[in-house]
């Protein structure tokens, strides 16, 4: 089956957050699985760099006042895709980053730039490449929210759309004026379309006009259809809550592996668990940590934001220290919280180290060498970072919510009692619930015997594409079959 994957980023050439580790690793799964996955993408200039072979496909017409653009075809071998990339200099090559300038204020024309894209996605579903025609377009995020919508309003109608929501936070809102620039038909624009609380809403262009939906964890499906969780949307899901469906994210392990990663001081694996204490000792090093083997160190790898949970673990990171145990955070957002976090490792020289920024390698090695990864999150759409604390030994510790809920087994007596514990859960979004994590943290390392059972069996958790793929397979099938 021709499936066209329609997103704004990819592991390993851009990457913003995790909707990249999945545009990275879903088109090899999907092939695996007996698709034929190709992906198409903004021409920002890491993409084009790492686009080889390129061939122009077609020239894209404008669409009101979104401008036309070069498709060119060709593979994205870091990637290991095949891939249509929108070759449009004046739409995506600039000195920021990919949505925001230098001070990070979203470029004002982001409407025109993604509306570019979806409009991109129904032009090849239409036949702008006439040697190859996807039967099914899977649109990934706000990003690529209007793609279902340009379907429908134009000669792919009748190619059926899926539509994944990431993060329902981030929904590509807009003025109301700017509606007039996209080119989709006047009608589209209210409560049946692309309007939200007066405003233009890529996001729910996807949530209405796609064929089914889906979100990246079940227990995520579940939440965004109650107002806590919704984001204003949850009216909308509920109503369409019998083509939604949740279906968690998997780990990529040609990339995390604690067997094969080299990035990291030594390889180790549940069987062969000894280079993970390695792989602890170089961290410290490198974190100008103190050299202490029995010291629980603590990590957070993440966006700095309240969502994730941040403001919460600043008020933890003394106790952990007053407890004998080391914290690191790798991060870059909230200027707030970078500060606040900055100080922390000040106060606590060689017991906090604190790297501002994103560095994938150093991401490998804190998650490789740390005891415990935080991810206290307010919500979360799947995460992945506790995957790849389960993949490595690093038990989690999570806040019963979304993937998380889906993806940990708390270190309760009975479950460590029938070994299906594989880290901490905690319910309360508040300062006390991490902290009587963080005790039971503390309380299973005294017993080194039980803490390398729970470490065990977290590494021996499957959470691979491979189920995914299928998963969105059978999604694919249905859709063609109903249309």
């Amino acid at each position: 089956m021709k499936v066209l994957q329609v997103c704004a980023e990819i592991f390993p050439l851009l990457k913003t957050g995790g909707l990249a580790d999945v545009a990275g690793a879903l088109p090899a799964a999907l092939t695996a699985a007996g698709a034929e996955p190709r992906v198409l993408l903004p021409g920002f200039a890491p993409i084009l760099d790492g686009l080889k072979n390129a061939d122009h496909v077609a020239d894209l017409a404008p669409h009101g006042a979104v401008p036309g653009a070069r498709l060119l075809y060709g593979e994205l071998p870091a990637a290991q895709a095949w891939a249509y990339v929108i070759d449009a200099p004046a739409l995506y090559l600039r000195d920021g980053g990919p949505y925001a300038d230098a001070h990070q204020q979203p470029y004002a024309d982001n409407h025109l730039r993604f509306a570019r894209l979806g409009w991109a996605a129904a032009e090849l579903a239409a036949g702008a490449d006439a040697y190859w025609r996807p039967a099914v377009v899977h649109a990934h995020d706000w990003h690529a929210g209007l793609a279902p919508a340009c379907l429908r309003a134009g000669p792919a109608a009748a190619v059926p759309s899926l539509y994944t929501v990431h993060n329902l936070a981030y929904q590509g809102q807009f003025d109301a004026r700017h509606f007039a620039e996209l080119g989709l038909p006047p009608g589209f624009f209210n409560v049946h379309g692309l309007e939200a609380y007066g405003q233009l809403n890529f996001m729910k262009a996807g949530l209405y006009f796609a064929d089914r939906l889906s979100t990246v964890s079940p227990s995520y499906a579940h939440e965004i259809q109650q107002p806590e969780q919704g984001m204003g949307l949850d009216g909308l899901l509920a109503a369409r809550a019998g083509v939604l469906h949740g279906i968690l994210n998997g780990v990529d392990d040609t990339v995390w592996n604690p067997a094969t990663d080299a990035h990291i001081a030594a390889p180790f694996s549940a069987d062969k668990p000894a280079g993970k204490a390695r792989c602890k000792a170089d961290l410290q090093a490198r974190l100008g940590l103190a050299a202490d083997a029995r010291a629980l160190l603590f990590i957070v790898v993440s966006r700095l934001t309240e969502q994730k949970g941040l403001p919460l673990v600043l008020g933890v990171v003394d106790e952990i220290v007053a407890r004998g145990g080391q914290f690191a955070l790798l991060g870059e957002g909230d200027a707030v919280l970078q500060a606040a976090f900055t100080a922390l490792a000040a106060r606590h020289p060689g017991r906090v180290a604190v790297q501002l920024g994103y560095d994938e390698a150093q991401a490998h090695r804190l998650i490789a060498g740390a005891d415990v990864i935080m991810v206290p999150s307010r919500f979360e759409p799947c995460g992945l970072t506790q995957l790849y604390g389960l993949a490595y030994g690093t038990l989690p510790l999570v806040r019963r919510v979304g993937g998380l809920a889906d993806t940990v087994t708390d270190a309760a007596l009975e479950n460590l009692a029938d070994g299906s514990a594989t880290g901490f859960v905690f319910e309360t979004f508040d300062t006390a619930g991490l902290r009587a994590g963080i005790r039971r943290a503390f309380a299973l390392a005294d017993m080194r015997g039980q803490w390398r059972r729970v470490q065990r069996q977290a590494m021996r958790q499957h959470h691979d594409w491979a189920q995914a793929a299928h998963a969105y397979l059978d999604l694919y099938r249905l859709m063609t079959h109903e249309r």
